[in-house]
């Protein structure tokens, strides 16, 4: 029998309440992630010091907390909000309890239409094919990301991504939110990279113990031939407030993914604010990789 495994990814997961920053301790830097044209909130933006390979996550107002450099005097702090340029600001020592308001431009995507000339347009499923998940659960904390390959195994001719979809375990908080990412392979060892879904969609399940599918079809997004990631990014809504110290009473946050082992490839790469994208390579006793139970349905033009 699979022994059941909790998967936690040791992740940085420090967030500002919602009104401010009131209960940072005394020596962190805080502040908020601004739109620079409309200066409204970036929710749920990534900031990592790059020497000290650690980070934080905006709440869905924009605001963070963060201690300031340790390793050296200064630091480059790099923002990463999806659909936005990437931005890196200098940030010293000596900058406990300095106040930030940091504002990024908005990126401009051109998205590629995709023209059917002649034939059909129908549907084909990719990635998890069981209607069993595995034993396991596969859990992160605000920030932390699974991202499965959902393989284009046949060389089908892809049109637009129509649904994605994952099995949400009946342990853990399955109501809680998550945000949904799409990325092309096009990172190092073909680690997941370019964001193809570059609006926030923020969803959560109804209930857990069942697959739960998320609608892509209104963003037109097409399909890579080779096939894409889909990933599941845990989030922290509202005035809910974590400590990087796991010491301090930490307690499991949000929903859980369950595994599949049908694959004898590992499919499924972890993210880590700061530390970035690992190929996950755990496997069961007869050789099926553990991964990420996750599926997509996309358009096949035949």
């Amino acid at each position: 029998m699979i022994t059941r495994l909790l998967l936690v990814v040791s992740l940085v997961g420090l967030l500002a309440t919602a009104g401010r920053a009131q209960n940072a301790p005394d020596n962190r830097m805080t502040g908020r992630v601004l739109d620079q044209k409309t200066k409204e909130p970036i929710p749920f933006t990534s900031l990592g010091l790059k020497d000290e390979q650690v980070g934080v996550l905006t709440n869905e107002f924009g605001f963070f907390q963060i201690d300031p450099p340790q390793k050296n005097d200064t630091d480059s702090l790099v923002i990463f909000a999806l659909g936005y340029e990437r931005k890196a600001i200098l940030v010293r020592k000596t900058d406990g309890k300095k106040e930030f308001v940091i504002e990024v431009p908005k990126r401009v995507f051109q998205l590629e239409e995709v023209k059917v000339q002649g034939g059909k347009v129908k549907d084909l499923s990719l990635g998890a094919r069981t209607k069993n998940p595995g034993e396991g659960m596969i859990q992160g904390q605000a920030g932390s990301q699974y991202a499965f390959f959902v393989k284009n195994d046949k060389k089908k001719k892809l049109g637009n991504v129509r649904s994605v979809s994952f099995y949400i375990g009946e342990n853990g908080f399955p109501r809680e939110p998550f945000r949904v990412r799409l990325y092309k392979p096009d990172g190092n060892y073909n680690a997941p990279n370019t964001d193809l879904l570059t609006e926030n969609v923020v969803v959560s399940a109804p209930r857990g113990g069942e697959w739960f599918t998320v609608d892509l079809t209104p963003y037109n997004i097409p399909a890579p031939d080779e096939g894409f990631y889909v990933a599941m990014e845990w989030i922290v809504a509202g005035d809910k407030f974590y400590t990087t110290n796991f010491s301090d009473t930490y307690t499991a946050y949000g929903q859980i993914m369950r595994p599949t082992f049908e694959f004898k490839e590992s499919r499924t790469w972890t993210y880590t604010i700061g530390k970035g994208w690992n190929l996950l390579t755990l496997a069961n006793g007869q050789g099926q990789r553990y991964n990420a139970m996750i599926k997509a349905e996309v358009d096949m033009i035949k």
